[in-house]
């Protein structure tokens, strides 16, 4: 029977897939959580170089008091002379207190232990350090740090003694283990450890917290971009926070509205060029048809012919108007700047349009000024602006409707009004009408590229163009051009 081969488990390689190798979450491991590591590290060995020195030189410090204490004692008696240095010793080992806490030895001029306060002399016959530094001192002190025979570890300090002549009778050796002190000092050196472990765990469980908090809306706003990009315009992140990323979600579902509505009106715009196509050219179509059908009618085909031409022109204006837009886009609409006469243009765009004004049973007022000063600009473009804006004056207005086109000089500038008593503009339509593609209407023809391109053209004119309009009570377009002088 074949044996079953158990696979590995890899526990510590499903724990890092969770942070894939370019997540934040595991760059802020690797890099920031790393380097406050070493960091409580660091303090931790200062620290504990910092207990070391402070608790040694607290010992140093007992075993200065002390020598001092016994020091003073040695100058107040006659024991510091050479006859009675061996029998006086004696007495002070007899009565030294501090057996508990320190050892005390008493040394003769050449460095030997002659007595102890613990009662066993050291078998060592080597010069202890301290005793050697002591005699190189002008104090005549000497402090060292080692192990002893045993390899206890200690510290001792030895005080020369002298005679009244000055002569190196002996000295006192204060000796006092150092386990106790380092005990202590690991001991807090430990629980300072343990400290900082319970710090970095608490830090570690807020920082991945906060981590992920700013991770996983990231990631949501990664996720909710693909999909806008893949053209799910209508879906929208959840805001928690009103902080820096509820504000990317504000800018994100703010985007995708933008870019749904500007699909949107795309697709509306495609729809209606593609209409405003189809019409002229089904007529052209059908009346070349018509002609063909029936050559030897000679007033069919003079009828027929005119509107051939009538929906060519149509057409190419249509086109034109594609083509101006496209160089807007690309910002390639060129000017060719002369002196012109407003009065001038807007003669002849009324005159375009008082017929099919008239026809619609719509009112076409003009209202001409006299002495109009003269204004740099391009005189074609200028005319496009003001047909484009009588045009959706006449398109949306109703019979009986008046339209109303007034010209008025003022400082630096010319200001033309082509006010309508048409169906209006509703306040939420009204700033998007020179938007690319936008249509207030959908049922009315129109390519909604007119007032966005007439828009383009005036502001490369360096002017203005306003609309004022309130829904059944009509439409106001002001165009301010800067005068000569103003240019100048």
């Amino acid at each position: 029977m074949e044996r079953i081969k158990k696979r590995p488990y890899r526990a510590h390689a499903r724990r890092w897939r969770l942070f894939p190798r370019n997540s934040l979450t595991r760059r802020w491991i690797t890099h920031v959580f790393a380097v406050i590591l070493a960091f409580l590290l660091v303090l931790q060995v200062l620290f504990t170089a910092m207990l070391h020195y402070y608790y040694y030189q607290s010992v140093e410090s007992a075993l200065d008091s002390r020598a001092q204490l016994y020091q003073r004692t040695m100058e107040m008696t006659s024991l510091a002379e050479t006859a009675n240095w061996t029998t006086g010793s004696r007495e002070l080992i007899a009565y030294f207190t501090d057996k508990d806490k320190m050892e005390l030895q008493v040394l003769d001029n050449s460095g030997n232990v002659l007595l102890s306060s613990t009662g066993f002399v050291p078998s060592d016959d080597r010069k202890p350090s301290d005793f050697t530094l002591a005699l190189s001192q002008e104090s005549g002190e000497g402090v060292w740090r080692g192990r002893n025979a045993a390899g206890e570890k200690v510290m001792a300090k030895t005080v020369l003694q002298a005679d009244q002549n000055g002569t190196v009778v002996g000295a006192l050796r204060y000796v006092v283990s150092l386990s106790l002190v380092d005990r202590q000092v690991w001991l807090l050196s430990l629980l300072l450890f343990g400290f900082i472990l319970l710090i970095v765990f608490f830090m570690s469980l807020s920082s991945l917290y906060f981590v992920n908090s700013i991770v996983n809306p990231v990631a949501a706003v990664s996720h909710t971009a693909r999909r806008i990009a893949m053209g799910e315009y209508d879906v929208r992140l959840d805001k928690h926070y009103d902080d820096e990323i509820g504000r990317l979600c504000d800018s994100i579902n703010f985007m995708a509205g933008e870019i749904g509505t500007a699909e949107q009106m795309k697709n509306e715009f495609i729809s209606s060029v593609s209409h405003e196509l189809r019409t002229p050219l089904t007529a052209i179509k059908g009346w070349s048809e018509t002609m063909q059908a029936a050559p030897e009618d000679r007033e069919l085909v003079s009828q027929g012919l005119a509107v051939i031409g009538k929906e060519a022109t149509r057409l190419s204006g249509l086109v034109e108007e594609l083509l101006d837009f496209s160089r807007m886009e690309s910002g390639r609409i060129t000017l060719r700047l002369g002196r012109l006469s407003v009065s001038a243009e807007l003669e002849e765009a009324v005159l375009l349009f008082r017929d099919r004004a008239a026809r619609a049973g719509i009112r076409l007022e003009y209202c001409p000024c006299e002495n109009l000063p003269p204004v740099t600009g391009d005189a074609d473009r200028i005319k496009q602006v003001l047909v484009n804006i009588l045009d959706n004056a006449v398109k949306y207005s109703r019979a009986g409707d008046r339209i109303r086109v007034e010209a008025a000089a003022l400082p630096n500038a010319v200001q033309i009004v082509i006010s309508d008593t048409g169906i209006g503009i509703d306040e939420d339509k009204l700033a998007k009408v020179t938007q690319k593609f936008y249509q207030t209407d959908s049922n009315n023809p129109g390519s909604g590229i007119g007032l966005a391109v007439a828009d383009e053209i005036v502001r490369l004119h360096n002017g203005q163009m306003e609309i004022d309009s309130e829904p059944n009570v009509g439409t106001a377009v002001t165009v301010l051009l800067p005068t000569e002088e103003r240019n100048g």
